[in-house]
């Protein structure tokens, strides 16, 4: 009776979007200040250079567009618990803020029936001067309840968030964890029909982690409630999601089973690219590129950025700084193609810069350990140790590479059991006592 109440919830469609279309206009962007505005616009006037560009801004790009979305259809049912993947850049979060109405579409029709709970980042819809409990009320009446509904819900809040020594305290004093904890707990438990999650799960702990998947799954399942999720891990995609999008550049290039999904989203990996342009990419938050700017990005002497594991990938990198270091350090972030991680580089110190010069840097890792298959690495510069690094730049780009593997005698196994390929167990000692 429960799976028939299922089916039919499915079959209602909560979310109905057709030809959505989102345009940006690059480099018309407000400089935060009416100040900062008009010395840019007085810049302008004179065709003078805009005193208020980010370092390696390229001017040209000044009134150009950019298509986030570039004609989405989609319908989402009751019930379901959606998936939404791509690589970045494919317009994924900007389908989400369209869907919670932080953003409006410059194209095409939206229905939603029900109210929207949304959590694209963390701390969103938080006020930070206020107390946990304080925020738990604010977004109770945003969604329109009561405070006698929000009243019969804070326990449970409290005690899923596991912030119940601290729901007095102004959240501005939360941990990055803490925030999402609460923030998600309030999504999942205050009345609304639609859930929307954008990587929420990228901050909390492990345990937190299968906790709110776990939560998750029971507000699509049992509650009849629905779920759009988007995520670069395809193991919680794979755990929560009934169903898949893939988006690529702005459209829709798949739409179904889950495990299908993501064999799309893999071949989207380009391993013939060996040179990236990254002045005018975006970046991983909004501190990234301003004091220092990766400009290009080149595998060396490499027709294809493909590998045999016995050979080392040499990288040359392009940069210049805004202001004076005594040393620039850099790691790589290394995922499989699905995007599970891998793990990370030792960082290597760039050594001192001074700003006005173009910084030319080689270096080369050795892929030996990896088994076959496709890979991409994002850069990640920074200043200061690693324990307490401050980003200085991350550019939102995939750099792809595959390896391939001449090595006959080693053995085949499931991708579960990970991507790294150890050395030989040394056998010390082997026999029998007779």
């Amino acid at each position: 009776m429960e799976n028939q109440t299922h089916a039919q919830n499915q079959r209602v469609p909560v979310i109905q979007v057709s030809g959505l279309k989102k345009q940006y206009k690059l480099g018309q962007i407000g400089g935060g200040t009416l100040t900062h505005d008009l010395q840019s616009w007085w810049a302008r006037v004179r065709g003078k250079e805009d005193p208020n560009t980010v370092i390696g801004t390229d001017a040209r790009l000044f009134g150009k567009t950019f298509m986030a979305l570039n004609g989405v259809d989609l319908t989402v049912y009751k019930g379901e618990a959606l998936g939404i993947i791509g690589r970045n850049g494919a317009g994924k979060s900007t389908l989400l803020k369209i869907l919670s109405r932080i953003t409006a579409p410059t194209e095409g029709e939206i229905r939603l029936r029900g109210r929207v709970a949304s959590m694209l980042e963390v701390g969103t819809g938080f006020n930070n001067e206020m107390t946990g409990r304080e925020n738990i009320y604010m977004n109770g009446a945003i969604l329109g309840m009561t405070r006698a509904e929000v009243d019969s819900k804070i326990d449970q809040i409290i005690e899923f968030s596991e912030c119940g020594d601290f729901i007095d305290t102004p959240v501005k004093r939360y941990s990055s964890g803490m925030f999402v904890k609460l923030a998600f707990s309030v999504a999942a438990h205050l009345d609304s029909e639609i859930m929307v999650m954008d990587e929420v799960l990228a901050v909390g702990d492990m345990k937190f982690q299968q906790k709110c998947l776990g939560k998750m799954s029971d507000v699509a399942g049992q509650e009849g409630r629905t779920v759009l999720y988007v995520s670069h891990n395809m193991s919680t995609i794979r755990q929560l999601c009934t169903r898949c999008v893939v988006l690529d550049q702005g459209r829709v290039i798949f739409d179904g089973d889950v495990e299908q999904a993501i064999a799309v989203y893999m071949e989207t990996t380009d391993v013939n690219v060996v040179h990236y342009d990254l002045l005018d990419v975006s970046r991983m938050n909004a501190s990234a590129g301003k004091r220092m700017r990766l400009e290009t990005l080149d595998f060396v002497g490499k027709e294809s950025s493909v590998f045999a594991d016995t050979e080392k990938i040499r990288v040359r990198i392009t940069w210049r700084v805004s202001e004076p270091f005594t040393g620039v350090h850099l790691k790589l972030n290394l995922h499989f193609r699905d995007s599970t991680p891998v793990g990370i580089t030792h960082p290597v110190n760039l050594g001192a810069a001074v700003p006005g010069k173009l910084y030319t840097t080689e270096f080369e890792f050795d892929p030996s350990l990896l088994g076959e298959g496709q890979y991409f690495f994002y850069v990640d510069v920074f200043d200061g140790v690693l324990t307490q690094a401050v980003c200085l730049d991350k550019p939102v780009t995939e750099f792809a590479f595959e390896v391939t593997s001449g090595d006959l005698t080693m053995p085949e196994w499931a991708p579960g059991w990970g991507r790294i390929h150890f050395p030989p167990v040394n056998v010390l000692e082997n026999g029998y006592d007779g």
